[in-house]
């Protein structure tokens, strides 16, 4: 009988030791991510944890926003931006890790509203002016908001409009400026408008990539462990992968 319960308590310990230390490598990894590339993550981290048992952590917000936090210290492993230009700074500058830079996806553009159709005259309906409001992410902050420049600068519109434009600190904002009412037309991520339930999705103008500087996104690991090296080999998967491009994205 003791040389039972003996044998029971070591079963007792050692599996207490197997459970401490599974649980000691199961990390959290904090990644900042562009708004438009939000959902998807959130999707895409749920089944990363599942199966490495490691915890993603999402904050997310205009790739300018996120970049400055980093800059000034924001405790982030991770960073998913919307352009290739802040990745690489931040690795210039070694407060990312040299060589972890890749391209997850390249973003498309549209214009949208849920109340009229874009797709055959969306170049009419801006040139026509009749509208209060277009919705655009702020370009100083999102590199989605630089498309929208580009592409209002080629049409000559971009100083005739000033009065009408809507700036969202970021992409995901200047979808919800049309989403409320507030601005009656946007440009927003292809992404995102994928996302809207079918009755508001209405006919939206998928923008020629001409008329815009690629909106190539790219991500980069902040600190170097075990866990944020396993998560962004996830996100370079085939499975992950096969996600961002029905997501609608490009892939690299």
């Amino acid at each position: 009988m003791k040389r039972a319960q003996a044998t029971s308590r070591w079963v007792l310990l050692l599996l207490g030791c197997s459970l401490w230390s599974s649980s000691s490598l199961a990390d959290v990894i904090r990644a900042a991510v562009t708004s438009n590339f939000a959902p998807l993550l959130e999707q895409l981290a749920a089944q990363f944890e599942q199966d490495s048992g490691h915890t993603v952590a999402i904050s997310s917000g205009a790739s300018g926003r996120l970049f400055s936090q980093i800059s000034n210290g924001a405790p982030f492993d991770v960073y998913f931006s919307a352009d290739s230009e802040r990745p690489t700074q931040l690795v210039a500058e070694q407060k990312a890790v040299a060589g972890t830079v890749f391209t997850y996806a390249v973003g498309k553009l549209v214009l949208w509203s849920s109340t009229q159709p874009l797709a055959a005259n969306a170049e009419a309906v801006l040139k026509g002016g009749q509208f209060a409001h277009l919705a655009i992410a702020n370009p100083k902050l999102a590199p989605y908001g630089v498309a929208a420049q580009q592409v209002l600068q080629q049409l000559h519109l971009w100083d005739p409009l000033q009065g009408k434009l809507v700036l969202g600190e970021n992409v995901a904002q200047a979808l919800q400026f049309v989403e409320s009412g507030n601005a009656e037309l946007g440009f927003i991520a292809l992404a995102q408008w994928q996302l809207l339930p079918q009755s508001q999705r209405g006919s939206p103008w998928q923008v020629p990539s001409e008329m815009h500087a690629p909106i190539t996104q790219d991500a980069v690991i902040l600190h170097d462990t075990a866990a944020t090296r396993a998560f962004m080999a996830f996100m370079q998967s085939a499975t992950a992968q096969a996600a961002i491009g029905q997501a609608g994205y490009t892939l690299p």
